[in-house]
């Protein structure tokens, strides 16, 4: 298995255990909107740095 599909492969794992935390501590909307806002950051700083 490669470096990168490992790399993914925790990434994946982690976003999973934070979605199942989130629902045991009932905090799911914050979670989501948070997720929303670092998407659009994401997008809007590779368009500045393109």
């Amino acid at each position: 298995m490669s470096i990168n599909k490992t790399r993914g492969f925790l990434y994946w794992l982690a976003k999973l255990l934070g979605d199942i935390n989130a629902v045991k501590k009932g905090t799911v909307g914050k979670r989501i909107a948070r997720r929303a806002a670092g998407k659009v950051t994401g997008k809007g700083l590779g368009k500045l740095f393109k």
